[in-house]
């Protein structure tokens, strides 16, 4: 059922017709229907859930909504829901609201969720250590299969996931890892040492969260272990949290290379304002940058006076420069994410995307010459031709060039990427254009 028979139930207080339509829908339903709905109506329509099912949807929201529906609980059914959550995800709860409020959540807890949610908070922000989860199961190598299938069903049910297996030995130094199939299949009187992989992925507790969720991605792990100094397993970061922080920072790659700043909540939960701040700070910027083009076409203002079909051609010729840095610049901050180039790649990048772009400018070129020399003169066409050709080799070799840069003095790549290149080829592709009207025109 859509948002809008959710909010027209709500709206006529049938309260036994939206409990009957809540009931014939799943738990990610129910959650993208309650993040449509303002503050009354969410705390309406949550109030109606059993607390099984209250406690599950409440899990899969953004803290933005979470927040939102624990200012309208009472005091029993906000304790029920903190205490319900996963260490790792209450943590992630804990970190959006203000301080006052977490310290009042962390002391409804039980002092063994406390104890866990505690040993989370003391990792630094965006590390793997404070992304994963400590409940996990861990198995002894000299553990026969038998014994470990029956911890598994002892301990399976408040475990992360039962899957991914780490091994240890007697100091708790992760050794190996298996898995459920792997157990399942196996005679019961094998040992889980003998089925283990040695070969393990894993990170330290103070691991960037991107660089362990990109990890799970690209081994295509279930779980990740996590470890701390003394390479003791300390929990793991399981695929669906790394797929969630990967969604996270491609957002935030897109919003920069949108030219706005990353939001830090969901669309519909911003207000307007909360919007628009987003986005004022870069284009702001970006005028600042855009001065330097209205500079160089008053710097040639004289050669436009004498040949006025040169200003027909600007707009063409800066935008093609600018749409080229930001398909290469684009690519790059890509492939510099997912480990497909590294900083050593620079100059066979720049060189690559050099012919790149003198393809693209030889065929962009030739395409425009024709009718130009046509309608106005042939002169004029190879004007326009070769800055095309030169502003493609120019603009791509920038876009591709700067995310390397970016990065090596610790800048995030997509801050560099579109606009700022579309400003910076703006500006030089007139300095080319009007050097090609000089050379070939006189003016």
């Amino acid at each position: 059922m859509g948002p809008e028979p959710i909010a027209t139930l709500v709206r006529s207080s049938d309260t036994q017709a939206l409990s009957d339509s809540l009931a014939s829908m799943g738990t990610r339903d129910i959650e993208a229907e309650l993040v449509r709905l303002d503050d009354d109506a969410m705390g309406v329509v949550f109030r109606l859930l059993d607390r099984d099912l209250a406690a599950q949807v409440f899990e899969i929201l953004e803290p933005t909504y979470q927040q939102r529906l624990l200012r309208g609980l009472r005091a029993d059914r906000v304790v029920h829901l903190i205490e319900e959550l996963d260490p790792d995800d209450r943590v992630r709860l804990l970190d959006e609201v203000p301080a006052k409020v977490a310290n009042r959540l962390l002391a409804s807890l039980s002092p063994g969720e406390l104890a866990l949610t505690s040993t989370l908070l003391g990792y630094p922000e965006d590390s793997a250590g404070r992304l994963m989860s400590p409940e996990f199961i861990s198995l002894r190598e000299a553990m026969t299969v038998g014994e470990a299938l029956a911890k598994i069903r002892r301990d399976g049910l408040d475990a992360e996931t039962i899957y991914a297996l780490p091994v240890l030995d007697d100091e708790r130094h992760l050794i190996g890892v298996t898995g459920l199939r792997a157990l399942v299949i196996a005679d019961r009187e094998s040992l889980v040492g003998d089925l283990m992989n040695t070969d393990v992925r894993y990170v330290s507790t103070q691991t960037d969260q991107e660089v362990a969720a990109r990890l799970v991605s690209n081994e295509g792990l279930i779980a990740l272990p996590v470890v701390d100094a003394e390479q003791r397993l300390v929990g793991v970061l399981t695929v669906d949290d790394a797929m969630a922080v990967l969604e996270e920072e491609e957002s935030e790659d897109m919003a920069l290379q949108g030219g706005r700043s990353p939001a830090r909540e969901p669309y519909l939960a911003m207000s307007v304002f909360g919007l628009a701040r987003t986005r004022a700070l870069w284009l702001l910027v970006l005028i600042v940058a855009a001065a330097l083009t209205v500079n160089v076409l008053q710097i040639f203002e004289d050669s436009l006076a004498r040949v006025v079909a040169l200003a027909l051609f600007i707009p063409l010729l800066i935008d093609t420069g600018g749409n080229c840095g930001s398909q290469a610049s684009t690519s790059m901050v890509r492939a510099l994410a997912v480990d497909e180039v590294r900083p050593e790649d620079l100059r066979r990048v720049v060189w690559r995307e050099a012919r790149v772009g003198f393809m693209l400018g030889l065929m962009l070129g030739t395409a425009v010459f024709v009718p130009v020399a046509l309608i106005w003169e042939p002169n004029l066409a190879l004007v326009v031709a070769l800055t095309l050709v030169t502003i493609c080799v120019w603009a791509t070799m920038a876009g591709a060039a700067l995310p390397f840069f970016a990065r090596k003095v610790n800048i995030d790549p997509a801050v560099v990427s579109a606009p700022l290149i579309t400003t910076l080829v703006d500006a030089t592709g007139l300095l080319i254009y009007f050097g090609y009207a000089h050379l070939i025109l006189s003016v």
